[in-house]
């Protein structure tokens, strides 16, 4: 197991949850003044709700990437899962926060990232399994 993959998949998931729960029970009061529109609010809500779900999605993509073999496919998969949650979750964090639209023209490369990541597993070369047992006794 790479000791750094299993590093980033915690704080990738750490921070997740983190932000998943502010966005739950803090940001609806905190982004109220932004609008008196019941409807633009909702929809800000529900895209840091997008933000938050993908981002913990592939937090624990990046977790599963601890079982294959390091190599560079592994590495530039992990590299590519870490952009995505940055460009796709961080654009969606920070317009919502900002109520900056133009944000949201970066989302999809953070998307396009992510498709590049789980298309890259592709060029893993899985390790063979070890199909010995330990015994005790």
């Amino acid at each position: 197991m790479n000791r750094s993959v299993l590093s980033t998949a915690a704080i990738a998931g750490a921070l997740g949850v983190i932000i998943g729960a502010f966005g739950a029970h803090g940001l609806p009061d905190l982004i109220a003044g932004y609008t008196d529109d019941p409807d633009h609010l909702q929809k800000r809500l529900d895209q840091f709700d997008v933000g938050a779900r993908y981002h913990l999605v592939h937090a624990v993509a990046i977790l599963a990437m601890t079982m294959l073999p390091c190599g560079k496919c592994t590495r530039i998969a992990v590299a590519l899962f870490v952009i995505g949650i940055l460009l796709f979750s961080g654009s969606l964090y920070v317009l919502v926060l900002t109520d900056t639209s133009w944000l949201g023209a970066i989302t999809p490369l953070g998307g396009l990232a992510w498709i590049a990541a789980w298309i890259s597993l592709l060029f893993i070369k899985p390790s063979p399994i070890n199909t010995t047992t330990a015994h005790d006794g």
